[in-house]
């Protein structure tokens, strides 16, 4: 009896033992993950240089300040000639030029220099009417005109159109000279006058062509 006592105590001992280990295998822990810590500053991506891959070194970077070599100065002007020698070549072909024309022609294109005498006529009339104008394009021509070296209009701007004045003749010389007080614009001081008698007649017409200072005379003769 004593010995089936023991029996069974052996087996209940050896189930608790096995409960034990079989237990002890089933039972496991599950370890806590913490969560990620939010970085607390962002480094901002740097950009990559630029570089060439097959030639294996850094391209340059442009350069912000350019110094570029000032110009040099010149007496001559670029925008007339590109240099020097055009200058010199073109005053030598003014030179030339000048040469070839004829006194006449120079006295149309620069005026005369020199007191020009249009003439002496011979007349019967009493008196006789003396007008004038701008021959060309009028660009604000001026004279004087004298009679007998008397001033009688002492300013007179020449128009398109004529404008004059009546003159008594004296018996013997009438002198009457037109005195360039400028040349206008594009100079010479040109203009265009007619003498007429008392009957229309006309006793002279012609031009002239001065430089400043210069004067051009038509005598009238009272016969």
């Amino acid at each position: 009896m004593k010995s089936y006592v023991l029996y069974i105590l052996m087996i209940l001992f050896s189930l608790s033992g096995y409960s034990q280990i079989d237990s002890r295998k089933k039972s496991f822990s599950i370890p806590a993950v913490e969560a990620p810590k939010a970085p607390s500053e962002v480094k901002p991506i740097e950009p990559e240089k630029e570089e060439n891959k097959e030639l294996d070194f850094e391209l340059p970077k442009p350069s912000q300040n350019l110094d570029f070599p000032k110009k040099e100065f010149s007496m001559f002007s670029d925008e007339q000639f590109g240099d020097p020698g055009e200058l010199y070549i073109d005053n030598i072909n003014k030179n030339i030029e000048d040469i070839r024309l004829s006194k006449r022609e120079l006295e149309l294109r620069n005026g005369s220099s020199v007191d020009q005498f249009l003439g002496d006529f011979n007349s019967k009339a009493k008196s006789v009417n003396v007008v004038y104008r701008d021959h060309g394009y009028p660009d604000g021509d001026v004279i004087q005109v004298l009679v007998n070296d008397d001033i009688v209009h002492a300013r007179i701007f020449l128009n398109r159109g004529f404008q004059g004045f009546k003159l008594e003749l004296q018996p013997g010389i009438n002198k009457i000279d037109f005195l360039a007080l400028n040349q206008g614009q594009s100079g010479p001081n040109t203009a265009e006058f007619k003498v007429m008698d008392d009957t229309g007649a006309v006793i002279t017409h012609d031009q002239w062509n001065l430089s400043t200072g210069v004067k051009a005379t038509v005598i009238i003769t009272k016969e």
